[in-house]
């Protein structure tokens, strides 16, 4: 199989690390975290301008036509750079939401504004009780005339405080936990009854606590076939959780090198203590770690587009528990490596590590994605 990339995949990686470089440094990421919604609004403006918010939607929708491994270049690059902007919530999870269950009028609506950069969109799927459960949904939809009434709470909705639309799944008929009878539907987060408390995550990223209460729908609000969007939210949360294997690989990948050049610069003794041959030893542990994640996140994007949903979700299941495991060794390994300085705000693998930690338990934690590869009989 060819892993090497196409002339024009290599073109988007450089042009995006260049962009990165100048925008998205370690100062400016920390001025960025301060703006309002938690990101840079010139930067997502520039995202825009190159095309990376319009990447995985269709051509005839105004996107380019890209698929994953595109998505894997991009979010691995914004690993690296530890980028604000909220392109997992909005281009990711919901523009996978909007390709696979939005109608033509839908699209016309959304996609246009998404890709321009003039809007920003949230998926809210997690409730208090829910955990990993997917159909594991207590937020109800209920027939209001042509319309619907939308009442609930959603939990930890990523950059939930800032989207300007918001996609929220509910349940239109059934008890929690029945694969049938969950929707999805179109939310204007300024709508009467909708309160929302955004907060800062560890990783300095952005998240809201939602609720509903009797939120009036249009009938045009429902996204999807009603009763039956579960599995097109696993769709979605697969295509999400790959996506976000190639930003932990990014993440890892900077993390190593940022403990390297510590390493050669700290010195103990009257010598650079990366001289010292058991750290060196550590640091290619480091190494090996970052290549085993490196392999299973092509191995995810790969199997994101697999028309088997059950093994499409096993494979990017097994890629998430490698990921987690890299992300866990990396992390630990250049905190100690650096010593107390390491998770002192001035240091940037203290940033590295608080974001490799939330990504170890976003979508799913090593025990919930073992879980899932044992029930379906997969090895790892």
């Amino acid at each position: 199989m060819d892993f090497d990339l196409t002339d024009e995949q290599r073109m988007l990686q450089d042009s995006l690390q260049r962009l990165l470089a100048e925008r998205c440094g370690f100062e400016q990421r920390l001025a960025s975290r301060d703006e309002p919604g938690g990101y840079s609004r010139a930067l997502w403006s520039r995202h825009a301008e190159m095309g990376l918010l319009g990447l995985p939607f269709a051509e005839d929708d105004g996107g380019l036509g890209g698929g994953p491994v595109e998505t894997l270049i991009v979010m691995q690059a914004f690993g690296r750079a530890l980028a604000l902007e909220p392109y997992l919530p909005t281009v990711v999870l919901s523009g996978a939401l909007l390709r696979q269950a939005a109608s033509p009028a839908q699209r016309d609506a959304q996609v246009g504004a998404i890709v321009a950069g003039e809007r920003t969109l949230a998926f809210a799927y997690a409730e208090s009780q829910s955990r990993d459960d997917l159909a594991d949904v207590t937020a109800r939809a209920e027939r209001d005339g042509a319309g619907w009434r939308l009442s609930g709470i959603k939990r930890f909705v990523l950059a939930g405080d800032s989207a300007e639309l918001l996609i929220v799944s509910a349940r239109t008929h059934g008890d929690a936990r029945d694969r049938d009878g969950v929707s999805l539907f179109l939310v204007d987060p300024g709508a009467a009854g909708i309160t929302r408390r955004g907060y800062r995550t560890q990783d300095h990223q952005r998240a809201a606590d939602i609720r509903f209460d009797a939120v009036h729908l249009e009938a045009d609000a429902l996204l999807g076939p009603e009763g039956a969007a579960l599995p097109l939210i696993e769709g979605a949360v697969d295509t999400a959780t790959a996506a976000l294997c190639a930003e932990a690989v990014g993440a890892m990948e900077r993390l190593h090198e940022i403990t390297v050049e510590y390493l050669t610069m700290r010195k103990q003794f009257g010598v650079a203590i990366g001289s010292f041959q058991a750290l060196q030893h550590r640091a290619v542990d480091m190494l090996v770690a970052v290549e085993q994640a490196r392999s299973m996140a092509l191995y995810a994007a790969m199997m994101c587009s697999e028309p088997d949903a059950a093994e499409r979700g096993r494979a990017i299941s097994a890629a998430k528990v490698q990921i987690n495991k890299s992300a866990r060794f990396v992390a630990q390994e250049a905190i100690q490596l650096h010593g107390g300085i390491g998770m002192t705000e001035e240091c940037q693998a203290g940033h590295y590590f608080r974001r490799l930690s939330v990504i170890e338990m976003l979508f799913g934690d090593t025990a919930h994605h073992l879980r899932r590869v044992a029930a379906g009989g997969g090895l790892i």
